[in-house]
């Protein structure tokens, strides 16, 4: 396996802070990996809450139809069936499925709603990951522009943004 060999023109002077500018753009970059793929789950588990909310609420409103058939049908036999010998039992049967698609759609409501709250707080996670995404990136666009210009205010600059994007990051954990 060959030796890798760096190149530098011959006459280039050395340059220290342009060393410590390069191992800071490799930190930045190392932070900016790991914020972004943080970003890509948090969005991944917002769309998979989301999908389970609506899931539960397709569910809810199922319940919900059965429930009014058999209120329709309870209705029916109160005042089409009131002379046979069944409808008493029959209302009964009913208002007792009534009462158990009532306490069925109440729990499945319920669930739908926690869903839709756990969606709500992956899509903040979500929102604090990209814009510390984004700060990230700006710092390390920043930060290498010294390589450039060689003017010490880019990676200031850089330093800045990325400090702010990795606080901004890192409070995307704190999210619960």
């Amino acid at each position: 396996m060959p030796e890798l060999e760096v190149h530098r023109e011959e006459g280039e002077p050395h340059d220290p802070f342009g060393q410590r500018v390069g191992v800071l753009a490799g930190i930045i970059a190392v932070v900016l990996a790991v914020i972004t793929i943080s970003s890509h789950r948090a969005h991944t588990a917002a769309v998979m809450e989301r999908s389970a909310a609506n899931d539960q609420w397709s569910f809810y409103q199922a319940k919900r139809m059965k429930y009014h058939s058999v209120e329709l049908g309870r209705e029916l036999v109160s005042v089409l069936g009131t002379a046979s010998p069944e409808a008493p039992k029959m209302l009964e049967r009913y208002a007792s499925e009534q009462l158990r698609y009532d306490k069925e759609s109440e729990e499945i409501q319920a669930e739908a709603k926690k869903k839709e709250s756990e969606s709500e707080v992956a899509e903040q996670r979500a929102l604090r990951f990209d814009l510390g995404e984004g700060l990230l990136e700006i710092g390390l666009v920043m930060t290498s522009l010294y390589f450039i210009s060689r003017k010490r205010l880019f990676p200031v600059g850089g330093v800045l943004a990325a400090a702010l994007g990795v606080v901004i990051g890192a409070s995307g954990y704190l999210v619960h």
